[in-house]
């Protein structure tokens, strides 16, 4: 197959979202683990098992969506919506994805497994129904994150801290009424034709949602850094020091979503934009040289 050829395939497994299997890595990170070469393999595999579980789901949503996605002026020129890539062709792709996934996971651990095995039914739910449940869409969004974060804890033997789920679960939500937000920015009283769910929000209610999950977010995790546990398991009080890159993030995405037309696809976001990357990077080196 040439090079040409493959080009719409791999548009529909979206590697760019791959990124969001960063979310694997928090227990290693936070649990002193990176320096434990078994952990750090069995992380590196169920973060390969997300990869493409995620194209696998991602696969199956555009196959559902093609007809709506044909009225958004972006995801009209998916591969399915224009009709590149045959639905045939599509599940065929799934079904390789998945399989891979599920082996990847399983050589990490039965838990692991068990883990993805979650992740991929409550997202196939979500394509044939329940991403049409107002609010409910995004938890089920949001709990994708959280399923990568217990897959890189649970799943591979480390304990999980409940601030940085708490965390997580914020951070999420805001990431997912964000997409909701940018959608009605891009479609505008078109959006139910696209996705019907949106008929049941405004700009107004996800204002309000997005500015409770961000202000929770920074506090939440402002909070873990200066509590007692936190001190105690890292054995500094200096991971306060972590805090304006978390808040300068959050206020630059919010910036992109009001002023610059961003927000519909995180994982983009965070590669195109420099100040998100700064903003990522300078918090990733801190959170590093301070545990080391």
């Amino acid at each position: 197959m040439s090079g040409q050829k493959i080009v719409p395939y791999l548009r529909l497994l979206r590697p760019h979202q791959w990124v969001k299997s960063v979310f694997v890595f928090v227990g290693l990170l936070f649990g002193h683990a990176w320096h434990n070469p078994l952990l750090l393999q069995n992380v590196l595999l169920v973060a390969a098992s997300f990869a493409l579980a995620a194209s696998a789901v991602y696969v199956f949503n555009d196959l559902s969506d093609r007809e709506r996605d044909r009225e958004h002026p972006e995801k009209r020129h998916r591969p399915l919506a224009s009709g590149t890539v045959s639905a045939a062709q599509a599940l065929l792709l799934a079904g390789a994805c998945l399989a891979s996934a599920l082996l990847l996971a399983h050589a990490a651990s039965d838990t692991a497994l068990l883990v993805v095995l979650c992740y991929v039914v409550l997202n196939l739910a979500y394509s044939m129904g329940l991403k049409h449940v107002v609010l409910l869409d995004v938890f089920i969004i949001a709990a994708g994150f959280m399923l990568r974060i217990l897959a890189g804890t649970l799943g591979v033997g480390i304990a999980p801290s409940y601030w940085l789920l708490l965390c997580g679960l914020l951070l999420t939500l805001f990431l997912g009424f964000a997409k909701r937000r940018a959608e009605l920015n891009a479609l505008g009283v078109r959006g139910g034709r696209h996705r019907q769910v949106l008929d049941d929000y405004d700009p107004l209610l996800l204002d309000q949602l997005t500015g409770i999950c961000a202000a929770g977010t920074i506090v939440g995790y402002s909070l873990y850094t200066v509590s007692p546990e936190t001190v105690a398991m890292h054995g500094t009080a200096s991971l306060i020091y972590t805090v304006p890159f978390v808040i300068y993030g959050i206020f630059r995405y919010l910036f992109l979503l009001h002023r610059r037309g961003g927000g519909g696809d995180p994982a983009m976001a965070l590669l195109k934009d420099a100040h998100l990357l700064a903003a990522i990077g300078g918090w990733l080196v801190t959170v590093l040289v301070l545990l080391s």
